[in-house]
């Protein structure tokens, strides 16, 4: 549904897009990752059309975004960062405007912006001036207009942006419903959201593209995984030396002692399942177990480590 082939984007001489490529077909849900800067709006701005690359293509279902625009944005639907609308007009003729400039007229304008507000949940505030609505609903209104044609491709640039926690889980069943058939691209800042409404993630760094993979793979790359965090009854030194006597494990870290119980985080060696293993050697040593948890590895741990340019770190490792 979209092709994108070695997209660069110049701006004189700095360049924010360095050949990037990949494709996105229909089901997927892609999640678009980076820290400011990284690229992550001027590639979703080259796909929708609304700049042009300094070299490279997008297609869009078989258009070309650069010479077939008007064919390529039929098929899209974009929300572009901050939510732009017209402040003075209420939801209602907003969506009416945005029916008529998408080709629609007569009784269809009605119905598109009748749809479109049910699926955004909006229709209380219909007849409310934008510019007087809450954050919230702002963006869903915005939202409204990008699904109001129901394209096939959805291009949403921190559609969460500033939401809170009910309006966030809002936006994201919206994009949940809608993901069985369409391509959906979103960027975002917030980890949580791949895990929950993504099931593909894309992660750009300095204009390049430095991991594609579903989210369960990419936490296979944290140093956490299959990590084991356990809370025993023993000495730190005890705990130390017994976990540390398991073939498997790379490493034992105390995090806490306190009293008679310390709390241990164990790392395996080569990403291995160790829980069974920690758990069969606190009973070995007859220790009282009052907490143990495995984890299935961080997304913000390998943001970090792909994304994080040797000034930040170095700034890192001065705060801490």
């Amino acid at each position: 549904m979209i092709t994108v082939k070695n997209l660069v984007k110049d701006f004189g001489a700095r360049r924010a897009v360095d050949d990037v490529s990949f494709e996105v077909n229909i089901g997927e849900v892609l999640g678009f990752l980076g820290p400011n800067g990284a690229g992550k709006s001027t590639t979703m701005r080259m796909i929708t059309g609304f700049i042009h690359p300094t070299s490279g293509t997008c297609t869009v279902k078989g258009n070309d975004v650069t010479k077939e625009p008007v064919a390529a944005r039929t098929h899209i639907g974009y929300l572009p960062e901050n939510a732009p609308a017209y402040g003075d007009m209420t939801v209602w003729e907003f969506l009416q405007f945005m029916a008529r400039m998408r080709g629609y007229s007569g009784d269809e304008v009605t119905i598109k912006a009748d749809e479109a507000m049910e699926r955004c949940f909006i229709t209380s505030v219909k007849d409310q001036t934008i510019e007087t609505l809450s954050k919230g609903y702002r963006q869903r209104t915005c939202f409204a207009q990008a699904i109001l044609h129901d394209p096939p491709v959805l291009i949403l640039d921190e559609p969460t942006d500033g939401l809170d926690p009910n309006q966030k889980q809002v936006v994201r069943n919206m994009i949940t419903e809608m993901a069985q058939e369409k391509v959906i691209i979103f960027s975002t800042h917030v980890l949580e959201e791949v895990d929950a409404v993504c099931n593909r993630a894309i992660i750009i760094s300095n204009g390049k593209i430095v991991a594609d993979a579903a989210p369960n793979s990419l936490r296979r790359q944290s140093r956490l995984y299959n990590a084991v965090e356990i809370t025993v009854t023993a000495t730190p030194d005890n705990a130390r030396a017994a976990f540390n006597s398991i073939p498997d494990v790379r490493d034992v870290e105390v995090e806490q002692a306190s009293g008679d119980q310390v709390r241990c985080r164990i790392l395996p060696k080569d990403q291995q399942s160790i829980a069974t293993q920690v758990l069969d050697k606190a009973r070995s040593q007859e220790w009282i177990v009052t907490h143990v948890e495995a984890h299935a590895g961080r997304l913000d741990d390998v943001f970090r480590d792909l994304t994080m340019t040797e000034d930040v770190a170095r700034a890192a490792r001065k705060e801490a």
